[in-house]
């Protein structure tokens, strides 16, 4: 389950609001600052927080309009696997895509709730096109509900 390494302007972006949100658990940036940092346009600067920073991976982001347009994001950090599983259970939609499905499975496996072989088998299952994006949600609630229980056993 390891990330390629092929590094796109999109991943050096990402790797750096990364890098920033190891030291607080929030920043704020505006995104025409970061798009002339990166010498792109800031339509790019939206696409990497759209689909790298989404709910499923353990992120808040909130736009604010005006004022050159700034966004704050947020890494949840928690204190107990419990609380980190309840919160994501709660953030699961009825109809879940098999791209955020892959993005929960992940954020499973680097919070280390998930080996790789887990994760795998998991991705082999859920991610199957023949599953209606319902089933798909009910499914990976179910999953982290029995790996919340597992804490009890």
């Amino acid at each position: 389950m390891e990330k390629m390494s092929t590094q796109n302007t999109s991943d050096i972006i990402e790797a750096y609001l990364r890098r920033l949100l190891e030291e607080a658990q929030e920043i704020e940036i505006k995104r025409a600052d970061l798009a002339n940092q990166f010498d792109v346009v800031p339509s790019q600067i939206n696409y990497v927080i759209k689909t790298r920073f989404t709910a499923s991976k353990g992120f808040d982001v909130e736009s604010k309009r005006g004022g050159g347009g700034y966004i704050k994001i947020v890494k949840y950090h928690y204190s107990a696997r419990h609380e980190f599983l309840t919160a994501l259970y709660q953030k699961i939609p009825s109809n879940l895509s098999v791209k955020a499905a892959h993005d929960v499975i992940q954020h499973l496996f680097d919070e280390k709730v998930l080996t790789e072989r887990e994760g795998n088998l998991l991705l082999l299952v859920i991610t199957d096109g023949n599953i209606s994006p319902f089933t798909r949600g009910t499914m990976m609630k179910s999953i982290i509900n029995r790996l919340d229980r597992d804490d009890e056993i």
